[in-house]
């Protein structure tokens, strides 16, 4: 175990129904045999861990999906496959994200025993109206049951929230937000609604009946949101993500460190060997290539030195800490980042490239001008 740990992210890409905003790698469907997909995702563990050995796993991420819709000895029987290929590093993070049902969260107790210390909670909006307008299956009062049984049952619980909702106001943001500070998780995930290709949402906004928020509103949004949150003890550390000092995700904490990690099951990502891997996404085609070759791998390319400090860029600077200007090589316009320090939106002390908090505000368009 002399090389450094991977994180390691599975990928349960089943819901019960699809919710309008979603772009993820989500799938309905009306029987799923368990049985054939814990058989599955345990043949596409064992082929990347032989890939990499001797590195143990400093966490592991249940994401979807709906992964609370699991059953525990899948997820039990996927953590000890990976504590038995691998070895766990000292305090390993074991996250899983679930929704707020009542039946998923009976299972809470049995997915703490089968070893998830850390939940992620899609509660998604503090509003049965909200709620509604996002397509989710639970109501508040549903929720909040499920969060409480969350807390319980887990070390570390965070849930998710999405602003700049239509019609939403400030000061209707700021109390929804303050209200969800004083539930006491040490973590909160809290994304401005967006308008995805693909979506049921685009495909309203493309007839015309539903409106994207104005970008100076949203800003102003963005705004509080920081304010607020720091205030309660739970800083941004990157651009959507907010927590005490101690409480951040290490596994998402690795990807934005660009770190390496590996992916299964459809849809998922890997980055490890200085390479890039992709699972196929369709679970009926994920299923077909782990009959066929033993593992979902659909591509798998090289990245090369430019394109690896390239993405450590792009993902580095969503972080408050920054990336190490080291790190970056070539993958930077250096005229660029001149005119962007003088302008207030960059900053590079300590060898550290990091984002302004008015950066912050405009953070694609100066990835796009800051890129070489």
């Amino acid at each position: 175990m002399s090389e450094s740990p991977l994180a390691f992210y599975i990928h349960w890409p089943f819901c019960v129904s699809k919710c309008p905003y979603c772009d993820f790698n989500s799938h309905v469907r009306s029987e799923v045999d368990q049985d054939q997909w814990r058989e599955a995702l345990l043949a596409d563990l064992a082929h990347e861990a032989a890939l990499t050995p001797g590195r143990p796993l400093s966490s592991i991420f249940f994401g979807g999906g709906t992964p609370s819709l699991m059953p525990p000895q899948t997820v039990a029987a996927l953590i000890e496959a990976a504590e038995r290929h691998w070895g766990f590093a000292p305090d390993i993070e074991i996250t899983l994200e679930a929704n707020p049902s009542s039946v998923e969260a009976e299972r809470f107790g049995d997915l703490a025993r089968a070893g998830v210390n850390r939940v992620s909670l899609g509660l998604q909006a503090l509003d049965d109206a909200a709620l509604a307008f996002l397509g989710r299956a639970h109501s508040l009062t549903e929720g909040l049951l499920a969060l409480d049984t969350a807390q319980t049952s887990f070390d570390r619980v965070s849930f998710d929230l999405i602003y700049a909702r239509p019609g939403q106001s400030l000061k209707d943001w700021e109390a929804e937000l303050r209200r969800a500070l004083g539930f006491g998780t040490g973590h909160l995930s809290l994304y401005q609604l967006t308008i995805e290709p693909g979506t049921r949402f685009a495909a309203l906004a493309g007839k015309g009946e539903l409106a994207e928020m104005d970008p100076d509103f949203a800003a102003d949004l963005f705004e509080l949101t920081r304010a607020t949150t720091k205030e309660a003890g739970l800083p941004a550390y990157e651009v959507s993500n907010h927590a005490r000092p101690g409480e951040e995700s290490r596994h998402n904490l690795t990807y934005w460190r660009y770190g390496d990690y590996v992916g299964v099951g459809p849809g998922a990502h890997g980055r490890r060997l200085n390479r890039a891997s992709f699972r196929r996404k369709k679970p009926e085609n994920f299923l077909a290539a782990i009959t066929r070759n033993g593992h979902g791998i659909e591509s798998e390319d090289v990245l090369s030195p430019a394109v690896r400090a390239s993405e450590a860029l792009l993902m580095g600077l969503r972080l408050e800490e920054g990336v190490e200007l080291a790190r970056l090589a070539e993958a930077i316009d250096r005229n660029a980042l001149a005119r962007l320090r003088k302008h207030g939106l960059l900053t590079n002390e300590s060898e550290r490239l990091r984002a302004t908090p008015a950066g912050m505000l405009v953070l694609n368009s100066l990835l796009a001008e800051l890129a070489a």
